[in-house]
């Protein structure tokens, strides 16, 4: 039997992660986070509340443990991209320093680095492939920057020291699990779309002209396609797509939350607010890749997963109990 080390299982993502690797009897399952962790994990894994970033108790965290899925980041929206440059970069290196080190120390078996789509922020080849990485421009984010730098110490363990690393890139990450902020750009879109349309905002609206496109995929795909990565001889020393295949507009994203929580469909109408210094125009992935060394691909239709997290929120989130006008 394995045991995996998830840091930042406390996660939407990591959450989802979890369950996948509990309802496998070959894992036995650790939890890395300093956040609240809910009552199901703590009754089937082991939890660790330690700061990661610190060598010695990431050493720790992973003592044990064979295989490793990273996901611990300081992550979010559009927004905390703008407002936590410095931040998010120096927790993110610190957080590839100790527990690369870690991994390294104590000879995992396999490491997964949980990177982004937005290490592609500025790419210009679509669907874009896994090996246009090097042709493609910088970030200019500096989440996209600290991503891309994740991977980098992944291959530069992995050449001076030999560490067996998997890099995987969830792509538009949704699903149940996340909540909205009060503050549009803090939360993903799904979440902030779903308050909006629940909150009673008429118009709806939403960050720039709409024609962004995203390729949105569940998170229970996202786990899965982890997972497999993980245990695939096939996905050593490789990096994968982690997404589905369907590139739709922004707009065209909140029409669908927005039938999907029962509105008029010919009620449907949007306000465009101004967008953020790096808003990306367009992302959509090739998961060529994936489907052939791994055999996995995406399974949850887009609709299908809207609906079921219109209805997780809808029990949780209290703004939809108080109208919100719309902004002028």
């Amino acid at each position: 039997m394995s045991r995996v080390l998830v840091t930042g299982g406390a996660g939407t993502i990591g959450a989802a992660v979890v369950r996948r690797l509990l309802a496998d009897p070959a894992y036995e399952v650790r939890i890395s986070d300093q956040r609240q962790v809910a009552h199901w994990m703590r009754e089937g894994c082991e939890v660790r509340s330690v700061d990661l970033r610190e060598p010695g108790q990431a050493l720790k965290a992973m003592q044990g443990c064979s295989h490793v899925i990273h996901l611990a980041a300081i992550v979010g929206g559009i927004a905390n991209f703008h407002r936590l440059p410095h931040t998010l970069t120096e927790a993110n290196s610190a957080l590839y320093n100790s527990v690369i080190r870690a991994a390294l120390d104590l000879e995992v078996e396999r490491f997964v680095y949980v990177s982004s789509s937005m290490v592609f922020e500025q790419a210009e080849l679509f669907p874009t492939p896994e090996d246009y990485l090097p042709r493609c421009p910088v970030p200019r984010s500096a989440y996209g920057f600290s991503k891309l730098t994740g991977e980098v110490y992944c291959r530069a363990a992995h050449e001076e020291h030999g560490l067996p690393y998997t890099i995987c890139r969830p792509f538009n990450a949704y699903g149940p699990g996340e909540m909205p902020d009060a503050e549009p750009g803090i939360a993903h879109a799904v979440p902030d779309l779903i308050n909006k349309v629940l909150s009673g905002q008429r118009p709806l609206q939403i960050f720039g002209s709409g024609e962004q496109t995203r390729t949105l995929t569940h998170v229970d795909d996202i786990a899965e396609g982890l997972v497999t990565a993980m245990s695939s001889p096939a996905a050593l020393h490789e990096d994968f797509n982690i997404s589905a295949d369907r590139e739709l507009t922004v707009a065209e994203i909140a029409r669908i939350v927005w039938e999907a929580c029962g509105e008029d469909p010919h009620a449907f109408a949007l306000e465009h607010v101004p967008t953020f210094a790096v808003d990306v125009q367009r992302r959509w992935p090739s998961v060529e890749k994936a489907r052939k060394l791994l055999g996995w691909q995406a399974q949850v239709q887009l609709e299908d997963g809207i609906a079921q997290t219109v209805q997780w929120l809808r029990g949780r989130c209290s703004t939809a109990k108080e109208p919100a006008p719309a902004r002028r």
